[in-house]
């Protein structure tokens, strides 16, 4: 289990994280989201070891994060940190290596990952020689080519196709079945609404958002009705609570102020003729992400 409590880090006089507290549990997969310059990156580098903080506490397993279990970790960075002039085989000896596997249970693991994403053929090939997609499986094997304990996965799917997005998705939730504690963060809220049940938002290096991504859904003020048939969109735009109706591929969207509404927008389209459907809808990440923060990714 990875505990962040309180964490604080400033560049100078600037702080970059304040006060961040979080928990990721055993085989649980947390959402840490937030625009470029968020802080995102910062709070990876200290759980990792890379930066010092300012202040705060960050333990895994009970311990603080140092050599004794920087073995037990994997981190997929949105840049690329290949070795490009190697072998995919000498890149997976190299980074083996690294966390302290011995020759035999490197390539044994690298066999099966090459399998598991479809790749075994370019085991011997140099890295530079690959296209940008599969690049980023190499990147993915070798991060989790120690079978790791904690997991930072930053932008996994960058750069991948749908088919081989859902080989990445199967591995994920492979880890997360054997116990991997894995902290997600992607641009892609339909992503991180697949992966996590629980999630943080940050804002210029403050918690701005978290908890249970269920709860988050249901305390967020704002809900979508969605109806199609035979409805006069002015007249549902005067009902007090709707806060505004659009029509898209055969079907309106209501959004309103809070679930009160519903009955009175039921009422009106109650009178109304060929109505095939009518669906209550809790608002999408996507929305509370730009709600809380703002603004939309890019």
């Amino acid at each position: 289990m990875l505990k962040v409590e309180n964490v604080t880090k400033y560049y100078g006089d600037n702080p970059a994280v304040k006060n961040l507290s979080f928990t990721v549990n055993d085989g649980e997969i947390f959402g840490l989201l937030g625009v470029n310059g968020a802080g995102k990156t910062t709070t990876f580098r200290m759980i990792i070891g890379l930066l010092d903080k300012s202040d705060g506490t960050i333990t895994f397993d009970g311990s603080p994060v140092d050599y004794k279990v920087t073995d037990k970790i994997g981190f997929l960075t949105e840049e690329r940190s290949l070795l490009t002039k190697l072998t995919v085989y000498d890149q997976a000896l190299f980074y083996g290596g690294l966390k302290g596997m011995d020759k035999s249970e490197i390539i044994e693991r690298l066999d099966y990952l090459l399998e598991k994403l479809e790749i075994q053929e370019y085991k011997n090939r140099k890295i530079k020689e690959l296209s940008k997609g599969n690049q980023q499986k190499v990147q993915f094997i070798m991060s989790i080519i120690n079978k790791p304990k904690l997991l930072i996965l930053d932008e996994p799917f960058s750069g991948l196709d749908p088919i081989n997005i859902e080989l990445f998705k199967k591995l994920i939730l492979e880890l997360k079945s054997e116990g991997t504690s894995i902290i997600f963060s992607s641009h892609r809220m339909d992503h991180v609404e697949y992966f996590c049940e629980s999630l943080l938002i940050l804002v210029k290096g403050k918690t701005v958002l978290s908890g249970n991504l269920k709860q988050i859904k249901e305390d967020f003020r704002k809900k979508n009705i969605i109806i199609e048939g035979d409805i006069e969109k002015e007249k549902l735009e005067k009902i007090k609570g709707v806060l505004g109706v659009s029509f898209n591929k055969g079907e309106y969207l209501v959004k309103i102020n809070d679930m009160s509404i519903v009955d009175k927008v039921f009422k009106y389209v109650s009178t109304c003729k060929n109505i095939t459907k009518f669906v209550v809808e809790e608002p999408s990440l996507n929305e509370i992400f730009i709600e809380k923060v703002g603004g939309s990714y890019e």
